[in-house]
């Protein structure tokens, strides 16, 4: 499928001297704004009101939007890989911003298809392309620093919520006079506030989006970072300087190994984050203290976002000195550690509860960001990219499966979460146990991928493609 001349790769080659450090802002730039699908229990109950609906069929929205997030990643990833990151951050803004514009006439009109349609695959579709968008060309301006540089961008989509959050209660309040969000008084903002600020987020998304894909560049054929000796990068384990394409990937079993660990670090993250507020509350309705209050349930909800954030990008810069399969040994092995302190002595005190989920979630935001280095160190940097698309399928399948398991769960309780005990919630966590532990297993058997899938030396690359062009 071929692009405008104003987004094909070879306009975007930079010139000798161009500062390497200015394309982690433009990744940021789009990040930032997908990230925005962590925010949307802001406006979940409102509605629930406004379409007169359950909260399964609200939170279908969600579960969509990740499913059409891995599709898409998957379909498009070569074509994002072959284009550039401008053609692919331009056409995932332009999908983004759709799918809140058609959301908002659903919204509007009380048609709640049009939301599925719109947020959901309309918008699920720029959110696979936008989150991939970045990633292969980061690898390739920090070959030295891949952890770094991944963790810098992907943190930005675990950062989006903690700006959406409060933006998109602002704005509610600036639409709809008579919501309150919290304390004495607190209701539901109105369907007609959802709507419009629907319509603000398309706004500001596209002119902040836009600002990422005009200004990344892709690294001229053969540069390299000042003091940057690329023969030393063989001599790390399970580092490979030779290149993997994306068909030949998926027919190793390394690629599946990965696809079984993130599968497992992300469904076991999803188990918290998918009750995160009403399970604080009901961890201490039996634990001797009194309940937690909404606001201080909503400052947790905080915590982890901030955490989700900072794990991105401290894992997986943590990586680059330790290794990608030591770092996934943390998040699954300690893993196991946590979810059995939570499930049998996080209802013992605030403290423990709340620090131990915090680590689970920076491990589940590290899994997100350290996953294209460990692509990477397998496969090459050749259609990183693409190969990172069809590993997220992974994440469309735990988006389905981790809230299955949990709702599962506690539909066998007694009671709506916020009314339930710590003890419902012990199944599930032990099931996440089972899940880091087999997500352990498989990463162990990770092993340097034969050199049958390699590609020939001579094998064309984009950027050799795009020399030639310019030729």
């Amino acid at each position: 499928m071929a692009v405008p001349a104003f987004l094909a790769r070879e306009r975007i080659v930079a010139r000798p001297g161009f500062n390497r450090w200015l394309i982690p802002p433009a990744a940021l730039a789009v990040h930032l704004c997908i990230g925005q699908a962590y925010a949307t229990s802001v406006y979940k109950t409102a509605l629930v009101a406004h379409f007169d609906a359950t909260l399964t069929s609200i939170g279908i929205i969600f579960s969509i939007a990740i499913v059409m997030l891995g599709l898409s990643a998957a379909l498009f990833g070569t074509w994002v890989d072959r284009n550039g990151p401008r053609a692919a951050m331009f056409t995932s803004a332009v999908f983004w911003v759709t799918g809140f514009l058609v959301g908002s006439l659903g919204i509007a009109s009380e048609q709640l298809w049009l939301v599925y349609l719109g947020y959901g695959v309309i918008g699920g579709i720029g959110l696979g392309i936008g989150y991939i968008s970045p990633v292969s060309t980061l690898i390739k301006w920090f070959p030295d620093r891949p952890g770094l540089a991944t963790g810098m961008a992907i943190m930005g989509f675990g950062g989006g919520a903690l700006i959406a959050t409060p933006l998109s209660r602002q704005l509610m309040a600036f639409y709809d006079p008579d919501y309150v969000a919290s304390g004495p008084g607190a209701n539901v903002a109105s369907g007609d506030a959802v709507a419009k600020l629907f319509l603000t987020f398309a706004i500001v998304y596209l002119v902040y989006m836009m600002f990422g894909a005009f200004i990344v560049r892709v690294p001229a054929d053969g540069w390299k970072p000042d003091g940057f000796d690329p023969s030393t990068v063989k001599q790390k384990a399970l580092v490979t300087t030779s290149s993997v394409s994306a068909a030949n990937a998926i027919k190793t079993p390394q690629f599946w190994l990965l696809w079984i660990v993130l599968f497992c670090n992300v469904t076991a993250g999803i188990g918290i984050l998918e009750q995160a507020a009403p399970m604080i509350q009901d961890f201490f309705r039996d634990g001797g203290s009194s309940a937690v209050a909404a606001t201080a349930a909503a400052g947790f909800v905080g915590v982890l976002s901030l955490f989700n954030m900072a794990g991105r990008f401290v894992w997986s810069s943590t990586s680059d000195y330790i290794g990608r399969k030591p770092i996934y040994m943390v998040y699954l092995g300690v893993g196991i550690v946590l979810y059995l302190i939570l499930a049998t002595l996080g209802s013992s005190a605030t403290w423990i509860f709340v620090i131990t989920a915090a680590v689970i979630i920076s491990f589940y935001g590290g899994g997100f960001a350290t996953i294209p280095a460990y692509l990477r160190d397998l496969f090459g940097t050749y259609q990183v990219g693409a190969i990172h698309g069809r590993l997220l399928t992974a994440w469309s399948a735990a988006g389905v499966a981790g809230p299955l398991i949990v709702n599962g769960v506690l539909d066998m309780a007694e009671g709506e979460p916020g009314e339930l005990v710590a003890g419902d919630y012990r199944p599930a966590l032990f099931i996440m146990v089972g899940l880091l532990a087999i997500g352990f297993v498989a990463n162990l058997l990770v092993k340097p991928v034969a050199d049958k899938w390699h590609e020939p030396a001579s094998a064309p690359t984009p950027e050799t493609k795009e020399a030639s062009a310019v030729r």
